[in-house]
């Protein structure tokens, strides 16, 4: 089995993949070179159909894990040859967003940071105007085109971290793991730094990944049992 793992971003994936170097060592790809929502869409979906089509024809067969920041179609053509399973992690929505920002306050470096970034510190966005930006819309939905969450054997709530994180080593990987806390930013209350007003704006502006987080909140239950 290979395992595919979705880091989407501010949803404790630094701190999963330190786990996950710990269990697979150098049988571990990191992948986040496509910065892929940094690009206008089409571009982006072009680029990772190429990729796709790369995957398909030289495959990964040294690593038995991937991780990092990409469309996950991207891996989609492996399991046509291989077993592979699918993973990820989802936050609520408004607080992915509010840590996102802090995020990028504090490690701002105007030599290195993307386009995007820059204009966010440079032009000084509000925690509101970064929240209700066409840029940042739908982070879930732009990263899953083309990969419907029921192609995910897992996925992970970043809320309940500790628990999600004992079914997921006893139920998909099968294998002991230390639970690791990395790149922490914006607390489980970062929703209190928006008036509820703004909250219900930012919620329906990200309708789409609102849907995705419920989604994956009723599957966390299922698995659960919880009523």
């Amino acid at each position: 089995m290979k395992l595919i793992s979705l880091h989407l971003p501010k949803t404790a994936g630094s701190s999963f993949r330190t786990t996950l170097e710990e269990v697979f060592g150098e049988r571990l790809l990191c992948d986040y070179g496509d910065r892929s929502i940094s690009k206008p869409p089409v571009q982006r979906h072009r680029e990772v159909l190429s990729s796709a089509l790369a995957v398909a024809e030289q495959g990964v067969e040294a690593h038995d894990c991937i991780h990092g920041h990409f469309l996950p179609v991207k891996y989609l053509p492996l399991a046509d040859s291989e077993p592979c399973t699918f993973i990820t992690w989802m936050r609520h929505p408004v607080e992915r967003l509010i840590s996102h920002y802090h995020y990028w306050q504090q490690t701002y470096d105007p030599m290195l940071s993307a386009p995007h970034h820059k204009r966010v510190i440079e032009e000084k966005w509000s925690l509101e105007q970064f929240c209700l930006s066409q840029q940042f819309r739908n982070i879930y939905t732009q990263y899953l085109w083309g990969f419907p969450q029921s192609n995910f054997s897992f996925v992970g709530i970043t809320e309940h971290y500790s628990e999600d994180m004992d079914y997921f080593s006893q139920n998909v990987l099968k294998h002991p793991v230390n639970k690791h806390t990395v790149n922490v930013t914006g607390g489980g209350q970062a929703r209190e730094q928006l008036p509820p007003s703004i909250q219900e704006a930012v919620e329906r502006f990200h309708a789409a990944d609102m849907q995705l987080y419920e989604q994956a909140l009723r599957r966390r239950a299922k698995r659960h049992h919880i009523n």
